[in-house]
């Protein structure tokens, strides 16, 4: 081989172990540069359209937990603020799926807190919240928000309302009311993984979404009839003539003719702001609804009959509270008094008999 040919090719073997070794160097650097997945996944989401959490402001008492203990388990979880009340149904009906995401997620990083914003004054008894929270199986924490604090802080205006809150303190999802459970659950693995990312650490897998029967409301329904002077303002419910007279005792006569979505009096009763208690020795309640579900928030321990279009409530018909036609009221609470496969409209009658019975609402389903 000529002296000429081997000098090109020993050159062109230099030249191309020359851009081997810079084009590596170059790579090296590259990667070097480069953001890790877990920067880029940090990266990727602006949190400057979030809001931060205000947390916990104005706790008058908690439940399943401590003050200090609740601020060190808050610190870099992944937090969904629950913000309900005891005796509310809407409330009621999501605690399957928010105890069930409890045992689910907590040791992955989830912590709920159930922030218990009363509507009622017997709801700010710490006594009455503690035996819902045993009632309904709640482990996590429940703090008692007695002067709404927390509530405005968040700028809430809803019963219930879930607020998720990612672990670095920005609120990433609300949402009022009941349903989008998948969706709410969906969230919850999301920021989920954006911690354990974010911490380098391994989630074990959770693509399965807890499944519950989901309650299906009537579309067309008697709106939630409110007692109270205070809260019944603006709305015409009250049917009786009397109307309300704040803080006074009123005595009530039923009229021949009814209408629907009202409720109507009979006997002495004590008007207050957010209920009615019944000051005579016998009282009586007639409403004409249209649901397949009829509940009220009642205290006072009394035995009321309960009647559907003057006669004994029909086997059928009979709420989870009611012991054949009898509702025994022993302690402030919600008490299911119809539950039916089918809406239909029907006049209701309830017949008091004694005094110091107390209603608060009726809400229907």
């Amino acid at each position: 081989m000529k002296t000429e040919i081997k000098t090109a090719i020993i050159l062109g073997i230099v030249i191309a172990v020359g851009i081997a070794i810079i084009g590596t160097f170059f790579s090296y650097l590259d990667e070097e540069n480069k953001p890790s997945t877990q920067e880029q996944s940090e990266q990727s989401i602006d949190k400057s359209k979030f809001k931060k959490s205000p947390g916990l402001v104005g706790i008058t008492h908690y439940l399943n937990t401590t003050p200090e203990k609740l601020e060190a388990e808050i610190d870099g979880k992944v937090v969904l603020y629950d913000i309900w009340t005891y005796t509310c149904i809407n409330c009621i009906r999501t605690l399957p799926y928010i105890t069930s995401w409890d045992d689910k997620y907590s040791e992955q990083g989830l912590l709920i807190i159930g922030v218990h914003s009363p509507e009622f004054e017997f709801e700010k008894n710490v006594d009455n919240v503690k035996m819902a929270v045993s009632k309904y199986g709640i482990d996590y924490p429940v703090v008692l928000d007695n002067n709404w604090d927390t509530w405005n802080a968040f700028d809430n205006h809803y019963w219930p309302r879930k607020y998720v809150v990612d672990h670095e303190g920005y609120i990433r999802y609300d949402h009022i009311g009941e349903g989008a459970y998948k969706e709410t659950e969906k969230i919850i693995q999301e920021l989920l993984e954006e911690r354990a990312e974010s911490m380098g650490i391994k989630l074990t897998s959770a693509d399965s979404l807890v499944e519950k029967e989901e309650f299906e409301h009537t579309s067309f329904r008697t709106p939630e009839l409110y007692l109270g002077y205070e809260l019944a303002k603006g709305r015409n419910q009250l049917g009786n003539s009397q109307g309300f007279q704040p803080e006074e005792i009123v005595k009530y006569e039923i009229p021949k003719n009814i209408d629907l979505h009202k409720f109507y009096l009979s006997g002495e009763w004590h008007n207050f702001k957010d209920g009615m208690r019944l000051e005579s020795n016998e009282g009586t309640i007639k409403l004409l609804f249209h649901a397949k579900q009829v509940n009220i928030v009642a205290s006072g321990e009394s035995e009321i009959k309960i009647f559907l279009d003057g006669n004994p409530l029909p086997e059928k018909y009979m709420g989870n509270d009611m012991q054949g036609n009898v509702l025994q009221v022993n302690e402030p609470a919600l008490y299911n008094i119809i539950n039916s496969e089918e809406p239909s409209t029907h006049e209701l009658e309830l017949s008091i008999p004694k005094k110091g019975f107390e209603v608060f609402t009726f809400t229907f389903g």
